[in-house]
């Protein structure tokens, strides 16, 4: 285990863009956590939504006064694929679970677990990666209080995946899902929801000066903002459907014949799927002069691809919720989305952007023809976007949300 660096957040900084009794609501809640040591278990510290998650709201709830620390999974590639399995598996769509891979998962989470030290009140263990630590904390730590934190969408998971995190699951004191849909396949303790949110101070997120957009467009080159850019920003990811983008956008062109497609994402460190999907799509689209497919790009350029953009497709098979939705649309950038997950929590169709079914490549092409065809029409949905986004998935609701379940589950008034 190791603790990531970690950016300075001070709550007051989130002032300008979120309600004043929001702010006034958490600081009750760190009141009433007072004395409270909370501990974040995660397995990567870059490259997935989890990660972005945790850098937000860990230095934040430090600075509201709560005793919170995040420690991250030292673990190899088996011990990955091994897991990736059981994210696809829960999703849907698994390879099969051997007692070697079990045996893996079961090694290294102990191990682990052997490697946190000190007492905590509540150890909020996120996904089904370090969900495995529990059989050691609980006898480490027996006074604390365990939560599942689960990010994936398990609406209809593989049975024999979902029974093998059930043992762990059905162990820890409480579960927090995305969606209340979540929670209806797998038995624990207690449930709650919490929608996950974005970080508008982040580097991905804030306000920029017009000479960093200037400069972080000419260095993507040979993308030109002069003729409409369609983006899609994702892990390279079975799931995220870069070649169903890939199709709409060039039957889209039929339209918009000047159309461009960036195709964008990271590498998780706990994903080994990673780099031979990217492999796969930058040879689909190599032959195109008008795709380009992008990885690892700064934060910084992201937020101006997303900023730039006339259209984001966000063309998921399954999700857990993707908040690279609502990053592109706290941008006033619309979104032709899948109706899958979260995707339609955050996307209201017809008045910050478009749903439709995760395979209607169809659909998604009249969308995107629709919007860059009207201009009134993107400028119209990106601002209800941005106003949808403010109300409902910034930091500030999500950490109160998250702080009211702790201070719940400790049975503290608050």
């Amino acid at each position: 285990m190791h603790a990531p660096s970690l950016p300075d957040r001070s709550i007051e900084a989130y002032a300008e863009v979120t309600p004043g009794d929001r702010l006034e609501r958490l600081r009750a809640l760190a009141e009433t956590l007072d004395g409270v040591r909370v501990l974040h278990v995660s397995s990567t510290s870059t490259g997935g939504g989890v990660a972005e998650l945790l850098r937000s709201i860990v230095p934040v709830c430090v600075d509201l006064g709560v005793d919170t620390d995040w420690l991250v999974m030292d673990a190899d590639d088996e011990f990955f694929e091994v897991t990736k399995a059981l994210h696809n598996g829960l999703q849907g769509s698994g390879t099969e679970l051997t007692e070697a891979m079990k045996a893996t998962y079961r090694a290294v989470t102990e191990r682990n677990a052997t490697e946190i030290e000190g007492e905590y009140d509540v150890v909020v263990l996120h996904d089904p990666q370090p969900l495995g630590t529990i059989d050691r904390l609980e006898e480490a730590m027996p006074n604390a209080t365990f939560v599942w934190r689960c990010h994936v969408d398990l609406t209809a998971p593989a049975e024999e995946h979902l029974a093998f995190v059930s043992e762990y699951a059905k162990r820890v004191d409480h579960a927090v899902f995305s969606r209340a849909a979540y929670g209806g396949s797998i038995d624990v303790p207690g449930a709650s929801v919490v929608h996950p949110s974005i970080d508008p101070l982040s580097e991905k997120n804030r306000s920029l000066e017009e000479a960093t957009v200037a400069a972080e467009r000419d260095r993507l080159e040979p993308l030109s903002f002069d003729a409409p850019v369609v983006a899609q920003v994702s892990r390279f990811d079975p799931w995220k459907d870069q070649f169903g983008t890939l199709e709409a956008s060039r039957r889209a062109r039929e339209a918009v014949p000047d159309l461009q497609l960036a195709l964008v994402g990271g590498m998780a460190g706990d994903d080994p799927e990673g780099a031979e999907l990217y492999e796969r799509v930058a040879e689909e689209a190599a032959a195109d002069p008008d795709v380009h497919v992008l990885t690892d790009l700064p934060d910084t350029t992201v937020n101006v691809l997303q900023r730039e953009s006339d259209v984001v497709v966000q063309k998921s098979l399954r999700e857990g919720f993707w908040l690279v939705v609502s990053e592109a649309l706290w941008k006033r950038t619309p979104v032709v989305g899948s109706n899958v997950g979260g995707i339609p929590l955050q996307v209201e169709d017809g008045h910050d952007g478009y749903l439709v079914e995760p395979n209607d490549v169809p659909g998604v092409t009249d969308g995107v023809v629709a919007l860059l065809e009207d201009e009134r029409l993107r400028t119209s949905f990106g601002a209800n976007g941005r106003d949808r986004v403010r109300e409902r998935f910034l930091l500030p609701r999500q950490l109160a949300d998250l702080l009211g379940v702790l201070a719940t589950v400790l049975d503290l008034e608050c």
